[in-house]
């Protein structure tokens, strides 16, 4: 199976499809994202401000695999999550958020940390 998010013109993920391989193929057999767009479009007509965009369950493209929400980045050629919280900063050789201080290691196997933006630090928590 290949997935194709559908990306609106504000560059966010409106849908992700899946597809048959065969349906993202080229003469040859090799898995090709223009043919998986191509079928996106047969199936789902042309549609103004829309693009398609291939993504993948195992990160080998694109960085992180493409959700309802997530920013399709064509510049970093990345999808990446709707930022957590204001304090939080890219990691650009991920696209992942992260905190402006780094989640300590030490909890518990009861205890777990939630980030208070307010503090902008990590609190430890106890599961009941």
């Amino acid at each position: 199976m290949a997935h194709f998010a559908k990306v609106g013109s504000d560059n966010i993920v409106l849908e992700v499809h899946a597809v048959d391989n065969w349906n993202v193929v080229d003469g040859e057999g090799n898995e090709v994202e223009a043919a998986g767009i191509a079928w996106q479009e047969k199936v789902f007509g042309v549609q103004a401000g829309i693009t398609w965009v291939q993504t993948s369950y195992n990160h080998t493209i694109r960085k992180n695999y493409a959700g309802i929400g997530y920013t399709w980045d064509a510049g970093r050629n990345a999808f990446y999550a709707p930022k957590p919280y204001p304090s939080w900063v890219l990691d650009e050789a991920t696209c992942h958020w992260k905190a402006p201080t780094p989640m300590p290691t030490d909890a518990a196997e009861n205890e777990f940390y939630t980030w208070n933006e307010g503090t902008t630090s990590w609190v430890k928590e106890t599961r009941a």
